[in-house]
């Protein structure tokens, strides 16, 4: 079996573009738009991709849309759609393709004008087999039979939940771009109107416009178009079931094993990262998310978000853009969770930059706790 290929090829080139609400902007038009900015940054132009990887929620052959889009012919497309994970396995895609010469210069794109082409929560388009005749309100539902399971097995609490969105809110001052930037405290999140018992509104991400875009190249180039680029360490993914009614445990989510995988592909371990960014659609994500990838013991996670341990000035920096929760959340946020990595390794996330960091994570979430994806990036020195 092939190692993977630790540290081949690097992200040199990071955009957002039109984050909460964009109106008059198509998904694609967004996705271009990031891109370009992106690609600006590294020093490159459309016309220098070979490689295009992308997943729009409202095309599902958009890795031609968005190739005529830009007016180039990349012999490389990927438009594999796993939901909220599908960047992290486009970066691993990526990064093997790169390694092993099939492309030169790979873009991962995404873009959706969920809240302005939509207004409101988009549903999952697949009815639920077993649950559908209980009338769940699908995603949340789903979400909020794990956090429910979790209190009975472990007494999680609603506030414990509630310092999740606290931390994303405090992190979200920090970032301009955030859709959320006002004061929010336990007990707004406590007495915020509920939407599936025991998730309320301030438990549940954000509908939001906007996009993404990274830039990856091999490793010996990086140094050309980067002056501190976030190579990729590791990654790892892992699919265990399609319908929450089918999930094997509702307390474990497969990021149990691909963030075994991501790790050891980089050789380092959870307690060696200087930050982390999740995937929080929803509150209970991230306390499952923290306990799955080795940050704290099962059944621990509420504990451990306690005191704003995961919040500015807190011992771990979680989701330090504001998250889906706070920042931005259009349809799927797995490349944002990706940029902020990124960025922060390449230092360059203004005010909520965490000094000093060399090894980042960043968690993708598919479908109902369906799809979990992971990749970490370091810097020069973690090589």
């Amino acid at each position: 079996m092939t190692a993977f290929p630790r540290g081949a090829a690097a992200i040199v080139g990071t955009a957002t573009y039109g984050e909460g609400e964009s109106p008059g902007f198509t998904s694609i038009d967004l996705a271009a738009a990031a891109s370009v900015r992106a690609l600006a940054q590294a020093g490159l132009r459309p016309t220098d991709v070979d490689a295009l990887f992308i997943g729009l929620p409202d095309d599902f052959l958009s890795g031609m849309t968005l190739a005529e889009y830009l007016g180039i012919h990349p012999k490389l497309t990927d438009n594999n759609r796993t939901g909220g994970s599908a960047f992290q396995t486009h970066l691993h895609w990526a990064a093997l393709a790169l390694a092993a010469g099939e492309c030169d210069v790979a873009l991962i794109a995404y873009g959706s004008n969920q809240r302005s082409g939509a207004g409101k929560l988009i549903r999952s388009s697949k009815p639920p087999t077993y649950e559908g005749p209980y009338r769940p309100i699908m995603p949340v539902s789903g979400y909020a039979l794990a956090a429910a399971r979790h209190m009975h097995e472990y007494g999680t609490t609603r506030r414990q939940l509630a310092e999740v969105a606290v931390a994303a809110r405090a992190w979200a001052k920090k970032n301009p771009a955030a859709f959320m930037r006002g004061d929010l405290a336990i007990e707004d999140v406590l007495s915020a109107r509920m939407l599936s018992d025991p998730l309320g509104v301030r438990d549940a991400c954000l509908v939001t416009d906007g996009a993404a875009a990274v830039v990856m190249v091999r490793a010996d180039r990086a140094p050309d178009h980067a002056a501190r680029p976030a190579f990729l360490l590791g990654a790892g993914s892992a699919v265990s079931h399609r319908d929450i009614s089918s999930m094997p445990d509702l307390t474990v989510t497969a990021a149990r094993e691909s963030g075994a995988r991501a790790f050891a592909a980089a050789r380092v371990g959870p307690g060696e990262m200087d930050v982390v960014q999740l995937y929080d659609a929803f509150t209970i994500n991230v306390i499952l998310f923290l306990e799955d990838l080795g940050f704290c013991a099962k059944g621990e996670g509420g504990a451990f978000v306690e005191g704003g341990r995961i919040a500015p000035g807190g011992a771990l920096a979680v989701n330090t853009n504001g998250g889906g929760l706070s920042y931005c959340h259009p349809g799927m946020y797995g490349l944002f969770a990706i940029a902020e990595a990124a960025d922060q390794v390449m230092n360059q996330a203004g005010e909520r930059q965490i000094a000093g960091t060399d090894l980042a994570l960043a968690h993708g979430n598919g479908g109902v706790l369906a799809s979990q994806a992971t990749v970490i990036l370091g810097s020069r020195d973690t090589l």
